[in-house]
């Protein structure tokens, strides 16, 4: 029985060393490129899961964002808005279209170099039990030589710089196991100085700030306008107030763009967006900015 339950666990163990990935980040071959612009364009783009093939997550999505804007992706639970994140990452592969950066079908490039070029905050960071020094340090580029005055001018640009050097070991200082010696908002904020390290062209944000409260939500949000600066910028957006002066807004609904335009033009469409700004802030603050 014993033996049995051995070869069955063995050639499990087999097949999951056997399985080739489709993207894989150990090739070395693909198309690098130094730097890039920001350019990102979505063209016909349709997807879904390998787990799910009966069930389109996206549907001809077209979308483009120009180097240097602050771009947000609005819509219901489930409507694909996490998934053109994962895209842009190369997480998975796309079943149609193109998704293209520079004009340069990211299919081709290297994936490791593709990831260079970009930065992830995410709703809940991932900190380690090491200091927040070297938390900071993870998100640097094989071989960059970062200085401590480097380390220190992203955590300005993160609002966390004041905090850290007011600890008794300062940057030396360590954080507990997933982050427990430190708030929501002052995790969030090294996690953003982690994502600025690298000092990518693309930055990507995933709902960074609705799991905190409002007073860590201000002071983030605050850190993150500062991070976007000069960057290429997506956001992911749970509570809308925090994405109104955004260059463009796309409103997404069953895996396309149904409206794009300002906070001030979608307004007037009274279309999907009027609506999700009506029930989440209310009348008062439709024209408020």
């Amino acid at each position: 029985m014993h033996i049995a339950n051995a070869a069955f666990a063995s050639n499990s163990i087999m097949s999951l060393l056997e399985r080739v990935p489709k993207i894989d980040t150990w090739r070395q071959d693909g198309d690098k490129i130094k730097t890039i612009k920001g350019h990102l364009k979505f063209s016909s783009v349709h997807f879904h899961y390998p787990t799910r093939l009966s069930v389109p997550v996206l549907q001809g999505l077209n979308l483009e964002v120009k180097p240097g804007q602050y771009a947000a992706l609005v819509g219901p639970s489930g409507c694909g808005k996490s998934t053109i994140m994962s895209l842009i990452e190369r997480f998975y592969q796309v079943t149609n279209g193109i998704i293209a950066i520079d004009e340069m079908n990211i299919a081709k490039m290297n994936v490791n170099n593709l990831r260079e070029h970009i930065a992830l905050v995410s709703q809940e960071p991932s900190l380690y039990d090491m200091t927040i020094k070297e938390n900071i340090l993870l998100g640097s580029l094989p071989g960059q030589n970062v200085t401590q005055n480097d380390l220190e001018k992203v955590c300005r640009e993160a609002n966390i710089h004041n905090f850290i050097i007011g600890l008794p070991n300062g940057y030396d200082t360590f954080v507990g196991r997933k982050g427990t010696q430190l708030s929501g908002g002052q995790k969030q904020r090294i996690a953003i100085a982690r994502a600025l390290i690298r000092n990518p062209k693309i930055l990507l944000l995933d709902e960074a700030t609705s799991a905190l409260d409002s007073e860590s939500e201000k002071i983030v949000q605050k850190a993150l306008d500062a991070a976007a600066h000069g960057r290429t910028t997506l956001a992911i957006a749970h509570r809308l107030s925090t994405i109104q002066h955004a260059d463009i807004i796309f409103v997404i609904k069953e895996g396309k763009i149904y409206e794009q335009g300002t906070h001030k033009e979608l307004l007037e469409l009274h279309g999907i967006y009027y609506s999700m700004i009506q029930e989440q802030m209310g009348e008062s603050s439709l024209y408020k900015n």
